[in-house]
This record gives C-alpha cells, structure tokens and sequence, in this order.
C-alpha cells in the first residue's frame, strides 16, 4: 500500500516519456525505460507481420530483410505468440510477454525479463506502449517496414493503404478481417466504420490483378466511403460506386461487393449483394450460408437502382463474410474450398476469438492449395455478434 503512489508515479514518467518521443525512436525509448524504472533486461517489442504467422522486433536501424527474417519470432508454439493469440499475460521463466492490443486491434508484444516478475503496472505499460505505437505508425515507415518479411507488390501496398484497422472490439459485436496472399493481393479488399447506431462493412472484389484491380478497388472503396460520409444508406452508397466506375471504365470493368449495415440497437442487418463475396452465419451449432438477390455488380451499368434485403443477428451469432478468392478456391485436384473445407474450418474456429479465427481461417486457406499458393487474392472476415444490453 504504502509503495503504490511511487509506483503510479513511475508508470506517469513513463507514460510522458513515450508520448515525447520521436515516432521511429517509440521502442527504443521504452526499452531504455523500463531498464531504468524497472529494472528490465531483454526488453524487446514485437510486431505482428502483415501475415499474421510471425512477430517481428522493433528496431530502430531498419535491419536488412534476410538478417531481420532469422530473428522473426513464430506466432504458433512460442510464448510470445502465445500471449498474442490469447491475449493474455505470458510468462516463461524470468521473460513476461504481454498483449499489446488497441480497441481489438492486436498490435504485438511487449516482451521483458525481471529477477521478481516485474512491477504491477506492467499491463497497464503494454496498453499506453501499444496506443503510442498506433499512432507513431503514421508518423514513420519504420514499423511498416519492419511488418513486411518481404517485399509487397505495388498493388498490395495500395490495398494495404486503403484498410482500415484489421480488428475491432465493441460492446456490441467483435469484428476482425484478414488478406490473403498479404503480400501480393490485388483486388479484394474489406472496409468498415462503427458509428454511435450502427456498423457498416463492406467486402469488394475488383475484377483483374495487378495494380489496374487495386486502382479500380481503391476507387470503388473511396466512392463508398464518400457517400457513407455524407450520410447515404448502403443503397445509394452502391448507386455512387455504380455511377463512379462506370464514369471511368464505361462498364468494362467491374467490382463485387456485399455491403452490410447493422443496427446496433436492435441487431436488424440490412444487406446490398452486389457481387461474389457471401456471407455464412454460425448460430448455436448449425452453419448455413445466406442468399440474397443477386444485383448487378458496381460499375456495371451506371444507372443501377440497388435495394436493400433484411436479416437480424441475434446475440451469439458469429457472421463470416468472404470473397470469391476464398469460396471459389481451387485445391491441387480441382476441389472448391467452399464445398466442405470452409465449413469445417468455420467449426474448427467457433470458439476462438474473431482475430484468432480468422488467422486460422487464413492459414487453412493457404494450406488447401499445396505448396502452390493460392492463386486468387481473398478476403475473410468475422464478425461476433453480442448484442447491445437493454439494461
């Protein structure tokens, strides 16, 4: 009791030291001061790879990729990816591993070894450490750079650009989303934004490879997020991206999307299914896909008026939406993924969280196809479906 105030004043001093710190120098300044107030040794901070397979160190000098590549830390079967893809404090002999997550977006590691377990305000260090490393990352390339295990395509750098934050918790629902191939997608891409009433998600598939399919994605997403930040329903969001493509490709090329729109308050979803991606809903122990009519896909026509279908989520729900990279898959003797190996995968993960899920979801999907890799980029997503409390 009596060494709680000094303790507090500690973790205040270092609290004020990171929020002073230069972007690329965020890590460095944090191991310095855990050593110095903590007494720490072997402080490292570890960043979950664009893969989502492995966790790479932080450094300041921007080691070269083969040299950084031997020292990545894997996700499976190590404590610290343990700690990662629970997200929970770890501990293995003197080293403690902790989460460091920002509203559901699992960020990495913070990895040191105490001679006495460390102080009590270490997890509270992980979530200040892991909100100065969110927004340092806009700051400097450094810690994209350090993410990549090697180098993206230009038309993966466009995609990756274009997301927004691959994990969200609310009291509500718990959203997570992955690309996969991570360092060569092209057209498929998933975008959302969460209001006071309401959560919008989207899942689009830009017809071509290359940087001419991330180009046409990039502005099919800019597009709906225009008309949502101007108010629309997803409908007149689909009317705006229909007449924007078609403005610039005259309806040779297209892009697939299925815009999702709940309501928070009561659980209400409303749907435009403008394309390939579908959506699967995991409820009790059943696991059925939901139709929607078809519509044509944005970009297509120009002048296409979209309607909007309705389903309701009931608490407990978990709702997987992917695009057709993912069903539509191929394995090495001609088998569609979407056939038995997603259902079962779908089972596999219920009782992970939806970050976790959804990265073994991934990895499954990639393993499906050999040693070939896919050869379509895909998208998956998961949203858990809680529910607002009444009370």
């Amino acid at each position: 009791m009596h060494g709680r105030p000094a303790e507090d004043d500690r973790l205040t001093a270092i609290e004020q030291a990171l929020w002073a710190a230069p972007p690329h120098e965020l890590t460095e300044v944090a191991a310095r001061l855990l050593e110095r107030h903590a007494g720490a040794v072997g402080v490292e901070v570890l960043l979950i790879d664009y893969r989502q397979t492995h966790l790479v160190r932080a450094k300041a000098d921007e080691a070269d990729e083969a040299d950084k590549a031997g020292e990545d830390v894997p996700v499976d079967n190590t404590a610290a990816g343990h700690a990662f893809a629970a997200q929970r404090t770890v501990r293995d002999g003197d080293a403690t591993h902790l989460p460091m997550t920002v509203r559901g977006e699992r960020l990495g590691v913070l990895t040191a070894c105490f001679a006495d377990g460390g102080p009590p305000w270490l997890e509270d260090l992980a979530v200040v450490l892991g909100r100065a490393v969110k927004i340092a990352d806009q700051g400097t390339d450094l810690y994209r750079r350090l993410r990549r295990r090697t180098r993206l395509t230009l038309a993966a750098e466009m995609q990756w650009d274009l997301l927004p934050p691959p994990s969200y918790a609310a009291a509500e629902f718990r959203f997570a989303g992955q690309l996969e191939p991570a360092y060569a997608v092209w057209g498929d891409n998933f975008d959302w934004s969460v209001s006071a009433e309401r959560l919008t998600l989207t899942v689009s598939n830009g017809m071509g490879s290359g940087t001419d399919s991330a180009a046409l994605t990039h502005l099919a997403i800019s597009a709906l997020r225009n008309a949502r930040r101007s108010g629309a329903g997803i409908a007149e969001q689909a009317e705006l991206g229909d007449q924007t493509l078609f403005a610039r490709h005259r309806g040779e090329r297209h892009v697939a999307t299925l815009l999702l729109e709940f309501d928070l308050g009561t659980g209400r979803v409303r749907v435009v299914d403008a394309g390939s991606p579908r959506i699967y809903r995991m409820r009790g122990g059943a696991t059925d896909g939901i139709g929607f009519e078809a519509q044509m896909p944005l970009g297509m026509f120009g002048d296409t008026r979209y309607t909007t279908e309705e389903f309701t989520a009931e608490p407990g729900d978990r709702l997987v939406v992917v695009s057709d990279g993912v069903h539509g898959a191929l394995s090495p003797s001609g088998v569609p993924f979407g056939r038995s190996a997603l259902p079962r995968a779908l089972r596999a993960t219920r009782l992970q969280e939806p970050p976790e899920a959804v990265r073994t979801m991934i990895r499954r999907f990639v393993e499906y196809h050999g040693g070939d890799g896919p050869a379509d980029d895909a998208v998956i997503t998961c949203v858990d479906w809680t529910g607002r409390d009444t009370g």
